[in-house]
């Protein structure tokens, strides 16, 4: 579903991304984790048609995404903070998004599990971050996308919030939805993904399935496989 290949962005002097190739496929839950600057929200931008790469290709079913837009309508994306027009209300981010995706098929669980119909008048600079976070939650998943990427969906949710959101995630994943998702909580992926991307100073260290990496390290937890990993490379 996501060919890339020999991917590589600088900014500047700083060699960001070296040489990535990847590829991801309907059906799989994977988590994009390693550390802080390692070029994982570069990846996802390179994805969106954010960032634009120095060189390599990126292919969405089979066609470039370069100069190409449509294939964003197919993607849902939760970024790690999201950023909307301050004057806004929440109702009014809604119906514009509708409005540029132009979807019949709307997806309202999380918008109304997260009760949001009760704040559509609220402005968005008056919004906690964990309502914005509810916000982008619920939109990236309204317009029934075959992927959804989610950058640290997490972070900022109260518990239940959390919750909600994971057994979400789970019953995407279980559609056969492609799902990638970046995290630094480690400890809330082990019922989520299925296979690990570990990137490393804008490399790929490894792509393996979460059962393989278990098998590798004898870990039954993924933080601790990936610690264990890390131990290893020191």
């Amino acid at each position: 579903m996501i060919e890339i290949k020999n991917l590589n962005k600088k900014f500047g002097k700083l060699h960001i991304l070296k040489d990535i190739s990847v590829s991801c496929k309907e059906g799989q839950s994977i988590a994009l984790i390693g550390p802080n600057g390692c070029g994982k929200t570069t990846v996802i931008k390179c994805i969106l048609g954010m960032v634009v790469p120095d060189s390599g290709s990126i292919e969405f079913n089979g066609e470039s995404i370069i100069n190409a837009y449509k294939y964003r309508n197919h993607i849902g994306y939760m970024p790690q903070i999201g950023r909307y027009p301050d004057n806004m209300t929440i109702g009014q981010v809604f119906e514009m998004v509708k409005e540029i995706r132009q979807c019949k098929d709307l997806d309202l669980d999380l918008y109304n599990a997260y009760k949001l119909n009760d704040l559509l008048n609220k402005k968005m600079s008056t919004l906690s971050g964990g309502t914005t976070q509810k916000v982008s939650a619920a939109l990236a998943f309204m317009f029934n996308p075959d992927v959804l990427i989610l950058d640290e969906p997490t972070a900022g949710l109260d518990v239940l919030a959390s919750e909600i959101l994971k057994d979400k995630i789970i019953k995407e994943k279980q559609k056969g939805k492609l799902v990638l998702i970046t995290s630094h909580l480690l400890s809330e992926l082990d019922d989520l993904v299925t296979q690990i991307i570990f990137m490393q100073d804008g490399t790929i260290q490894f792509h393996k399935t979460v059962q393989q990496l278990k098998d590798d390290t004898q870990q039954e937890k993924i933080s601790k496989a990936i610690a264990n990993v890390l131990k290893m490379q020191q």
